[in-house]
């Protein structure tokens, strides 16, 4: 029994993206833990038990998501993670963002857009 896929409209795009929003926070937490705090101190270990539970609540969300739309389009969907991850570096831990980071980024946008119109054109 083949299961029909639903296509990638905008409801459905703003779920896989906040899916990729926590997986990406999962990785602050985790900067986190090593930003100024000694090693297994309470803080790096409420940084780590967080980072891990992000990552469990975004492994059964992520699951969802690949039994609703077909693997390519979660899949590009998930390549935006390094925008969100370079957005979250720039506001929260104040890193700078390259030129060469912008270019990237426009290239992952453009491509993601580009997987997300055909899978709903079809």
């Amino acid at each position: 029994m083949e299961q029909v896929k639903k296509k990638a409209d905008w409801r459905g795009i703003i779920f896989l993206q906040a899916i990729i929003v926590i997986y990406t926070f999962s990785s602050v937490c985790g900067k986190m833990a090593t930003n100024g705090n000694e090693f297994m101190s309470r803080m790096f270990i409420i940084y780590i038990l967080l980072d891990f539970i992000l990552l469990a609540v975004y492994a059964l969300l992520w699951q969802q998501g690949l039994k609703r739309f077909d693997l390519n389009v979660a899949y590009a969907n998930r390549s935006v993670a390094i925008i969100w991850s370079m957005v979250w570096s720039a506001l929260i831990f104040r890193e700078g963002i390259t030129v060469a980071n912008i270019i990237g980024t426009a290239i992952i946008i453009i491509g993601t857009m580009l997987v997300n119109t055909d899978a709903e054109s079809k």
